[in-house]
């Protein structure tokens, strides 16, 4: 059994976390049906683990934002790259994704277009439909995303697996066992739900109706297969 730790970096809203569980709760329990546990690392809160002691990372979704440049979020950078230079897998979720591009030299900021939220479509590149985690899923998928921010630069030598319409850069690979995706494996239809709720006047500020987008959300079981895909990837320490 691998050794899994999810790396917490905020906390869902609190009807979120009263109805279905905060973020880490939402991995665990997509990961728990396939048989797999994952220990958590509260990133804002606890001393850094000991790399040594894990076969992979899971680094969660935030309110927070990567430019702010907030000191529990610059410390995980190094950290990251150091987990990357043991070649750990790793597998970043939108804060995650953000700043791992951020930690390998990539940038991250205020995406122009705006807010992304609901359920999208999201398209594997040729090197995504070749990727051993990303190649699974079809050419075409549907994915649960909520942000404000986007990888806007990624890192050189990174690839790029996946985008759609609004972001160039939905999914990236940056080493042999080291992934980030932008939007939310994790997310059920009801928690995406919650979330647009919660969004209703930003996205009227930008033109979007929160509630036909509520109405056009679906169930997303091949963005959710990423995380058990993920955990069988993950080969247990030598």
């Amino acid at each position: 059994m691998p050794r899994l730790l999810i790396v917490k970096t905020g906390d869902a809203f609190p009807e979120v976390i009263e109805q279905y569980g905060d973020f880490e709760a939402l991995f665990r329990q997509a990961l728990a049906g396939a048989g797999f546990a994952a220990e958590v690392f509260d990133a804002r809160h606890e001393p850094l683990p000991d790399l040594a002691e894990v076969d992979g990372l899971i680094v969660t979704g935030s309110h927070a934002m990567v430019s702010d440049a907030e000191p529990w979020s610059e410390a995980l950078k190094p950290w990251l790259v150091a987990a990357r230079e043991r070649n750990l897998a790793m597998l970043g979720v939108c804060y995650g994704h953000q700043l791992m591009a951020a930690a390998f030299g990539g940038e991250s900021g205020y995406h122009p277009a705006g807010r992304e939220s609901g359920t999208h479509g999201v398209s594997l590149t040729d090197s995504g439909h070749e990727d051993p985690l990303l190649g699974t899923l079809p050419r075409h998928f549907s994915a649960q995303l909520t942000h404000a921010q986007s990888v806007l630069k990624a890192p050189s030598g990174s690839v790029v697996l996946a985008r759609n319409d609004h972001d160039a850069h939905q999914a990236l690979r940056y080493g042999p066992r080291q992934w980030s995706v932008q939007f939310h494996p994790e997310f059920t239809p009801e928690v995406m739900r919650a979330y647009l709720a919660r969004q209703v006047d930003k996205l009227r500020d930008q033109g979007q109706d929160a509630h036909a987008l509520m109405r056009r959300v679906i169930d997303t079981p091949e963005a959710r297969s990423l995380l058990v895909r993920f955990a069988q990837a993950v080969a247990p320490a030598s």
